[in-house]
Protein backbone atom coordinates (compact mmCIF):
# COMPACT_ATOMS: atom_id res chain seq x y z
CA UNK A 1 0.00 0.00 0.00
CA UNK A 2 1.45 3.39 -1.15
CA UNK A 3 2.29 5.74 2.28
CA UNK A 4 -0.94 8.58 2.44
CA UNK A 5 -0.14 11.49 0.77
CA UNK A 6 1.44 14.28 3.36
CA UNK A 7 0.08 17.44 3.61
CA UNK A 8 2.01 21.10 3.14
CA UNK A 9 2.26 21.36 6.96
CA UNK A 10 3.55 18.10 7.72
CA UNK A 11 6.03 18.27 4.85
CA UNK A 12 7.00 21.70 6.18
CA UNK A 13 7.31 20.39 9.54
CA UNK A 14 9.00 17.33 8.31
CA UNK A 15 11.71 20.15 6.72
CA UNK A 16 12.06 22.24 9.30
CA UNK A 17 12.24 18.83 11.86
CA UNK A 18 16.37 19.58 12.27
CA UNK A 19 16.35 23.40 13.11
CA UNK A 20 12.88 22.63 15.53
CA UNK A 21 15.03 20.14 17.48
CA UNK A 22 18.63 22.93 17.63
CA UNK A 23 15.82 25.58 18.90
CA UNK A 24 13.54 23.73 21.00
CA UNK A 25 15.12 21.26 22.94
CA UNK A 26 17.67 23.77 24.34
CA UNK A 27 15.15 26.13 25.27
CA UNK A 28 12.74 23.37 26.50
CA UNK A 29 15.32 21.98 28.79
CA UNK A 30 16.10 25.20 30.27
CA UNK A 31 12.67 25.91 31.04
CA UNK A 32 10.28 23.91 31.64
CA UNK A 33 8.64 24.01 35.18
CA UNK A 34 11.40 26.50 35.93
CA UNK A 35 10.55 29.98 36.99
CA UNK A 36 11.68 32.30 34.08
CA UNK A 37 14.52 35.27 35.71
CA UNK A 38 16.63 37.22 34.35
CA UNK A 39 19.65 35.10 34.24
CA UNK A 40 17.15 32.93 32.27
CA UNK A 41 16.09 35.67 29.86
CA UNK A 42 19.77 35.98 29.20
CA UNK A 43 20.35 32.33 28.39
CA UNK A 44 17.20 32.65 26.08
CA UNK A 45 18.63 35.29 23.42
CA UNK A 46 21.91 33.17 23.54
CA UNK A 47 20.15 30.05 22.34
CA UNK A 48 18.08 32.07 20.24
CA UNK A 49 21.40 34.35 18.31
CA UNK A 50 22.91 30.68 18.34
CA UNK A 51 19.73 29.35 16.55
CA UNK A 52 20.89 32.39 13.42
CA UNK A 53 17.44 34.40 14.33
CA UNK A 54 19.95 37.53 14.68
CA UNK A 55 20.47 39.78 17.78
CA UNK A 56 17.57 42.02 17.10
CA UNK A 57 15.21 39.39 16.65
CA UNK A 58 16.63 37.43 19.40
CA UNK A 59 16.05 40.75 21.73
CA UNK A 60 12.52 41.36 20.58
CA UNK A 61 11.56 37.79 21.42
CA UNK A 62 13.11 37.28 24.49
CA UNK A 63 11.61 40.63 25.97
CA UNK A 64 8.18 39.40 24.97
CA UNK A 65 9.02 36.00 27.28
CA UNK A 66 9.79 38.44 29.56
CA UNK A 67 6.30 40.51 29.61
CA UNK A 68 4.26 37.16 29.24
CA UNK A 69 6.25 34.56 31.63
CA UNK A 70 8.60 36.44 34.23
CA UNK A 71 8.56 35.01 37.44
CA UNK A 72 5.76 31.97 35.96
CA UNK A 73 6.29 28.21 35.60
CA UNK A 74 6.09 27.17 32.38
CA UNK A 75 4.94 24.10 30.37
CA UNK A 76 6.71 23.09 27.28
CA UNK A 77 3.72 23.32 25.30
CA UNK A 78 3.49 27.07 26.87
CA UNK A 79 7.11 27.90 26.27
CA UNK A 80 6.22 26.43 23.08
CA UNK A 81 3.04 28.30 21.93
CA UNK A 82 5.01 31.80 23.15
CA UNK A 83 7.69 31.19 21.25
CA UNK A 84 5.44 30.44 18.38
CA UNK A 85 3.93 33.37 18.32
CA UNK A 86 6.89 35.71 18.97
CA UNK A 87 8.55 34.19 15.90
CA UNK A 88 5.34 35.07 14.08
CA UNK A 89 5.24 38.48 14.85
CA UNK A 90 9.06 39.09 13.75
CA UNK A 91 7.75 37.59 10.71
CA UNK A 92 4.24 38.85 9.70
CA UNK A 93 4.63 41.83 8.26
CA UNK A 94 7.35 40.10 5.60
CA UNK A 95 4.89 37.90 4.10
CA UNK A 96 4.79 38.70 0.47
CA UNK A 97 2.67 36.87 -2.28
CA UNK A 98 3.64 35.41 -5.56
CA UNK A 99 0.67 35.19 -8.03
CA UNK A 100 1.86 35.30 -11.61
CA UNK A 101 -1.40 34.47 -13.03
CA UNK A 102 -2.62 37.55 -11.98
CA UNK A 103 -0.97 40.16 -13.55
CA UNK A 104 -0.47 41.27 -17.37
CA UNK A 105 0.32 38.72 -20.09
CA UNK A 106 3.21 37.54 -20.44
CA UNK A 107 4.44 38.17 -16.68
CA UNK A 108 7.84 38.15 -17.40
CA UNK A 109 9.83 36.48 -13.76
CA UNK A 110 13.81 37.20 -13.76
CA UNK A 111 15.16 34.71 -11.04
CA UNK A 112 18.52 35.84 -9.63
CA UNK A 113 21.02 34.50 -7.08
CA UNK A 114 24.35 32.65 -6.48
CA UNK A 115 25.13 29.68 -8.34
CA UNK A 116 24.02 26.44 -5.51
CA UNK A 117 21.30 28.60 -4.31
CA UNK A 118 18.78 26.32 -5.96
CA UNK A 119 17.82 28.98 -8.54
CA UNK A 120 17.24 27.11 -11.24
CA UNK A 121 15.36 24.50 -9.39
CA UNK A 122 12.69 26.48 -8.12
CA UNK A 123 12.46 28.21 -11.44
CA UNK A 124 11.48 24.57 -12.49
CA UNK A 125 9.47 23.87 -10.06
CA UNK A 126 7.60 27.04 -10.55
CA UNK A 127 6.86 25.98 -14.29
CA UNK A 128 5.69 22.61 -13.35
CA UNK A 129 3.15 24.86 -10.82
CA UNK A 130 1.81 26.97 -13.59
CA UNK A 131 1.77 24.22 -16.26
CA UNK A 132 -0.32 22.15 -14.00
CA UNK A 133 -2.91 25.18 -13.45
CA UNK A 134 -3.11 25.58 -17.60
CA UNK A 135 -0.73 28.07 -17.88
CA UNK A 136 1.26 28.48 -21.55
CA UNK A 137 4.62 28.93 -20.18
CA UNK A 138 8.07 29.94 -21.65
CA UNK A 139 11.26 28.91 -19.84
CA UNK A 140 14.74 31.13 -21.32
CA UNK A 141 17.76 29.67 -20.12
CA UNK A 142 19.64 33.31 -19.30
CA UNK A 143 22.34 31.17 -17.62
CA UNK A 144 24.94 31.17 -21.11
CA UNK A 145 28.10 30.64 -19.04
CA UNK A 146 26.98 27.02 -17.62
CA UNK A 147 26.48 24.66 -19.95
CA UNK A 148 25.44 22.08 -17.25
CA UNK A 149 22.95 25.00 -15.83
CA UNK A 150 21.02 25.07 -19.09
CA UNK A 151 20.57 21.16 -19.54
CA UNK A 152 19.32 20.90 -16.02
CA UNK A 153 16.21 23.54 -17.13
CA UNK A 154 15.91 22.15 -20.48
CA UNK A 155 15.20 18.72 -18.10
CA UNK A 156 13.16 21.02 -16.34
CA UNK A 157 10.83 22.62 -19.19
CA UNK A 158 10.30 19.26 -20.49
CA UNK A 159 9.46 17.91 -17.20
CA UNK A 160 6.53 20.93 -16.62
CA UNK A 161 5.49 20.66 -20.40
CA UNK A 162 6.90 24.18 -20.81
CA UNK A 163 8.67 25.87 -24.12
CA UNK A 164 12.31 26.66 -24.07
CA UNK A 165 14.80 29.11 -25.62
CA UNK A 166 18.60 28.86 -25.21
CA UNK A 167 21.82 30.64 -26.48
CA UNK A 168 24.95 29.27 -27.79
CA UNK A 169 27.26 28.82 -24.56
CA UNK A 170 28.59 32.46 -23.90
CA UNK A 171 25.98 34.52 -25.70
CA UNK A 172 24.37 37.64 -24.69
CA UNK A 173 22.17 37.18 -21.77
CA UNK A 174 20.42 40.10 -22.38
CA UNK A 175 19.79 39.41 -25.94
CA UNK A 176 18.59 35.96 -25.08
CA UNK A 177 16.15 38.22 -22.54
CA UNK A 178 15.26 40.10 -25.40
CA UNK A 179 14.14 37.17 -27.53
CA UNK A 180 12.59 35.16 -24.92
CA UNK A 181 9.93 38.23 -24.29
CA UNK A 182 9.47 39.18 -27.20
CA UNK A 183 8.47 35.35 -28.14
CA UNK A 184 6.17 35.23 -25.29
CA UNK A 185 3.69 38.69 -26.16
CA UNK A 186 3.82 37.42 -29.74
CA UNK A 187 3.46 33.88 -29.14
CA UNK A 188 0.33 34.87 -26.42
CA UNK A 189 2.39 33.15 -23.44
CA UNK A 190 0.90 33.56 -19.82
CA UNK A 191 4.25 33.58 -18.26
CA UNK A 192 8.21 34.16 -19.09
CA UNK A 193 10.56 32.60 -16.62
CA UNK A 194 14.59 33.74 -16.68
CA UNK A 195 16.79 31.87 -15.66
CA UNK A 196 19.97 34.46 -14.73
CA UNK A 197 23.86 33.58 -13.87
CA UNK A 198 25.34 33.32 -10.40
CA UNK A 199 28.81 34.49 -10.15
CA UNK A 200 29.75 36.13 -7.54
CA UNK A 201 33.33 35.94 -8.18
CA UNK A 202 32.67 38.74 -10.59
CA UNK A 203 30.39 40.52 -8.92
CA UNK A 204 30.28 43.68 -10.68
CA UNK A 205 30.06 42.16 -14.49
CA UNK A 206 27.41 39.95 -13.14
CA UNK A 207 25.59 43.07 -11.65
CA UNK A 208 26.39 44.77 -15.03
CA UNK A 209 24.57 41.48 -16.72
CA UNK A 210 21.63 41.92 -14.85
CA UNK A 211 20.88 45.23 -15.10
CA UNK A 212 21.19 45.40 -18.82
CA UNK A 213 18.66 42.54 -19.05
CA UNK A 214 15.84 44.46 -17.27
CA UNK A 215 16.72 47.34 -19.56
CA UNK A 216 16.60 45.43 -22.37
CA UNK A 217 13.47 43.48 -21.47
CA UNK A 218 11.94 46.82 -20.96
CA UNK A 219 12.22 48.21 -23.63
CA UNK A 220 9.23 45.60 -25.29
CA UNK A 221 7.15 46.20 -21.55
CA UNK A 222 8.02 48.89 -19.55
CA UNK A 223 6.93 47.23 -16.43
CA UNK A 224 9.04 44.14 -16.76
CA UNK A 225 10.20 42.14 -15.17
CA UNK A 226 7.03 42.04 -13.81
CA UNK A 227 8.92 40.24 -10.75
CA UNK A 228 12.75 39.54 -9.58
CA UNK A 229 12.89 36.91 -7.15
CA UNK A 230 15.91 36.36 -5.04
CA UNK A 231 16.09 32.83 -4.43
CA UNK A 232 18.46 32.06 -1.11
CA UNK A 233 20.03 28.97 -0.03
CA UNK A 234 18.83 28.38 3.81
CA UNK A 235 22.23 25.92 4.39
CA UNK A 236 24.67 28.74 4.41
CA UNK A 237 22.99 30.66 7.29
CA UNK A 238 24.31 33.77 7.91
CA UNK A 239 26.03 34.29 4.75
CA UNK A 240 22.60 34.58 3.16
CA UNK A 241 22.51 38.09 4.65
CA UNK A 242 25.18 39.28 2.85
CA UNK A 243 23.63 37.42 -0.92
CA UNK A 244 20.68 39.39 -0.05
CA UNK A 245 22.71 42.85 0.67
CA UNK A 246 24.48 42.37 -2.43
CA UNK A 247 21.88 41.39 -4.71
CA UNK A 248 19.26 43.43 -2.78
CA UNK A 249 21.48 46.88 -3.38
CA UNK A 250 21.87 46.40 -7.12
CA UNK A 251 18.76 45.14 -8.59
CA UNK A 252 15.63 45.64 -7.66
CA UNK A 253 14.58 42.85 -5.66
CA UNK A 254 10.35 42.44 -5.46
CA UNK A 255 10.15 38.84 -3.35
CA UNK A 256 12.43 36.29 -1.95
CA UNK A 257 12.47 32.58 -2.31
CA UNK A 258 14.20 30.76 0.64
CA UNK A 259 15.42 27.22 0.00
CA UNK A 260 16.91 24.25 1.35
CA UNK A 261 15.15 24.70 4.76
CA UNK A 262 15.05 20.75 4.85
CA UNK A 263 18.85 20.86 5.02
CA UNK A 264 19.62 23.29 7.63
CA UNK A 265 19.65 22.93 11.70
CA UNK A 266 19.33 27.16 11.32
CA UNK A 267 16.42 28.08 9.46
CA UNK A 268 15.39 31.11 12.03
CA UNK A 269 17.98 32.42 9.68
CA UNK A 270 14.62 33.32 6.91
CA UNK A 271 14.15 35.98 10.37
CA UNK A 272 17.07 38.22 9.91
CA UNK A 273 17.19 37.92 6.46
CA UNK A 274 13.74 38.68 6.09
CA UNK A 275 14.18 42.10 8.14
CA UNK A 276 16.79 42.93 6.23
CA UNK A 277 15.31 43.48 2.98
CA UNK A 278 13.31 45.59 1.45
CA UNK A 279 11.39 42.89 -0.53
CA UNK A 280 9.06 39.88 1.09
CA UNK A 281 9.50 35.97 1.48
CA UNK A 282 7.48 34.80 -1.05
CA UNK A 283 8.05 31.25 -1.44
CA UNK A 284 9.99 28.46 0.60
CA UNK A 285 11.41 25.30 -0.16
CA UNK A 286 11.48 22.24 2.38
CA UNK A 287 11.93 19.53 -0.17
CA UNK A 288 12.99 18.24 -3.92
CA UNK A 289 9.50 17.84 -4.93
CA UNK A 290 7.42 20.13 -6.71
CA UNK A 291 4.57 20.45 -4.16
CA UNK A 292 7.92 21.38 -1.92
CA UNK A 293 7.81 25.42 -2.73
CA UNK A 294 4.89 26.85 -1.37
CA UNK A 295 3.94 29.92 -0.57
CA UNK A 296 5.64 31.46 2.38
CA UNK A 297 2.86 31.56 5.33
CA UNK A 298 4.79 33.16 8.42
CA UNK A 299 2.83 31.85 11.18
CA UNK A 300 2.51 28.32 9.65
CA UNK A 301 6.35 28.82 9.44
CA UNK A 302 6.61 29.64 12.91
CA UNK A 303 4.87 27.07 14.39
CA UNK A 304 6.91 24.40 12.62
CA UNK A 305 10.02 25.99 13.43
CA UNK A 306 9.59 25.40 17.15
CA UNK A 307 7.82 21.85 16.43
CA UNK A 308 4.12 22.86 16.82
CA UNK A 309 1.67 20.72 14.89
CA UNK A 310 -0.81 23.55 12.97
CA UNK A 311 -2.73 25.39 14.59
Amino acid sequence: MTEPKKGWFQRLTDGLSRSSRQMTEQVTSAFVKKPLDQAKLDELEEMLIEADLGPKAAARITQSFAEQRFGKECSEDEIKQALAEAVANELVSRQGVFDPLSGPRPYVVLFIGVNGSGKTTTLGKIAADLTGRGAKVLIAAGDTFRAAAVEQLKVWADRAGADFISAPNGADAAGLAYDAVEKGKAEGYDVVLIDTAGRLQNKQGLMDELTKMIRVVRKLDYDAPHEVLLVLDATVGRNALNQENIFGNAIGVTGIVMTKLDGTARGGVLVPVAQASDSPIKLIGVGEGIEDLQPFDARAFSRSLVGLDAA
